[in-house]
């Protein structure tokens, strides 16, 4: 932003009634304000590049939009992987949505950074110019890893035992400051050399700006959920738990703890403030595998763990009385299909649309979330995805509607985070359930760079309980969160 003419017509009646020094103090306030914005645009559309591995994930388009493998960084399928990530060479050119005048290109290489060496920039003409380059003493690198590397991970299976993450290989940001200002750029030209590092290589995003203040990835949140207290852990610590839920009063909570190469679920009965001690329901741990409670009503419960069916539409998950704990009927959805060994499921307090999140030739990258109606013989109809905005190239797990049948809370490692798998609230926009708000992620007291899951908010405490996994442990907390900031809209 620049300060021109125009500020007169709305300063100048302010100033005339103040003392010069005032005056003065004024308008260094103004110019630094001034000074600190940027305009940041970042790439929107593919011009030209040399490999692409095709697909919704690990293509070429991934490195489009805003940083969302930064800032945690590390492999992802939010990033381009070239084909010749190892040893070659390759040339990407992208353009922005509107010229702008460009002083700082920043690069976002979230795996063994520092191939950048040439970077040339375009006007309307389409003329390119080279204005950075990568000096010549290229292995004294600018960039610097900031992630730790042993931190641990879920690996993809929800219901599984904990894994050590992979080494997280040098992500980093070459934000280059050109020589000068260039004006009116349209597009932007990017050379790599993968040969300079050993090890793959990953892009995820291009952007510019007007400025020297360097670029760098934010983590989309509220700034009240860096405000909370710290997560409290719950006393089930000789149990390490897989999935949470609470009946509507707040006061009974369901959980699964895996032993014996299965899953048994638990449940443990407030009482005051405390709760008691957990207790294991046999009814509801009948399976050979997976047991495991998704979602509680005042009638009735969605139990997961029984194997689906795909040639008459079982989807895995059954009803049960929440009274007594007896079994309804199979949840079968028209056509369905799961390419992964686990689902999540939640629903309206109606049970007119069931959410699901699972894996199918639809989905952008891993799990997705997808939804369907009921039909009259009370089954569902074919599940049809909630959008791009909620659905990332990597997963979504562990949904929950909550109350307002518009707030949903759920589990993802496609968006920008904390570390990994990290927890979101995103808001219904219109009645379709294709339409939701870009997420928001819980923020750092919630989140870290280990793994969170399995959110449940009790709207009656209004406390948020989850899973956190804890030197490897999956283990469950709570956290005091307010309605009204969380589901607001």
């Amino acid at each position: 932003m620049i300060v021109s003419g125009c500020w007169k017509k709305f300063w100048q009646p302010f100033f005339t009634h103040l003392t010069m020094k005032t005056k003065i103090s004024y308008l260094i306030l103004i110019l630094a304000f001034s000074a600190s914005a940027q305009q940041v645009q970042w790439a929107n559309k593919l011009i030209k590049y040399s490999s692409d591995l095709g697909g919704k994930q690990f293509g070429i388009k991934r490195i489009l939009g805003k940083p969302d493998a930064f800032p945690q960084g590390g492999l992802s399928p939010n990033a381009w992987t070239p084909k010749n990530a190892l040893d070659g060479r390759e040339i990407v050119e992208v353009s922005f949505e509107k010229p702008q005048n460009v002083k700082q290109v920043a690069v976002f290489e979230n795996v063994n950074a520092g191939c950048v060496v040439r970077i040339a920039l375009a006007d309307a003409s389409g003329s390119y110019q080279t204005v950075w380059s990568r000096k010549k003493d290229w292995k004294t690198p600018t960039y610097k890893a900031t992630i730790p590397a042993d931190r641990n991970y879920y690996f993809r299976k929800k219901r599984r035992k904990i894994q050590d993450a992979p080494e997280l290989l040098n992500p980093g940001i070459e934000n280059a400051i050109l020589d000068q200002v260039y004006s009116n750029i349209t597009s932007v030209k990017v050379e790599f050399d993968f040969s300079l590092l050993p090890g793959q290589k990953q892009i995820d995003a291009i952007g510019i700006s007007d400025s020297e203040v360097l670029l760098k990835a934010e983590v989309n949140t509220n700034p009240y959920f860096s405000q909370l207290a710290l997560p409290t852990q719950l006393p089930f610590n000789t149990h390490e738990v897989s999935a949470v839920a609470l009946s509507q009063d707040g006061n009974k909570i369901y959980f699964s703890s895996y032993e014996s190469d299965k899953d048994h679920v638990y449940s443990a009965t407030k009482t005051g403030q405390n709760w008691g001690a957990a207790v294991l329901e046999p009814a509801l741990s009948n399976n050979d595998r997976f047991n495991f409670i998704e979602s509680v009503g005042t009638q009735w419960m969605i139990k997961g763990g029984n194997q689906y069916n795909k040639t008459i539409g079982e989807t895995g998950f059954q009803f049960y009385k929440s009274s007594d704990y007896s079994a309804g009927e199979p949840i079968k959805v028209t056509a369905y299909n799961n390419y992964g060994d686990t689902a999540d499921a939640t629903a309206t307090s109606d049970l007119q649309t069931l959410i699901m999140a699972v894996e199918s030739d639809f989905t952008q990258g891993g799990s997705d979330l997808y939804f369907a109606q009921r039909k009259a013989d009370g089954s569902y109809g074919m599940l049809q995805s909630m959008g791009k905005t909620i659905n990332s190239a990597d997963e979504e797990i562990t949904p929950q509607l909550l109350p307002d049948n518009r707030t949903l809370l759920f589990s993802s490692s496609g968006f920008s985070s904390y570390g990994n798998y990290d927890l979101y609230v995103s808001y219904r926009l219109d009645d379709t359930w294709k339409n939701w708000s870009e997420p928001v992620n819980l923020g750092p007291i919630i989140n870290s760079d280990s793994f969170e899951s399995s959110p449940f908010y009790d709207a009656v405490y209004q406390k948020l309980y989850f899973i956190k996994s804890v030197n490897g442990t999956l283990e469950l907390y709570w956290v005091d969160l307010t309605a009204t900031e969380l589901m607001k809209k």
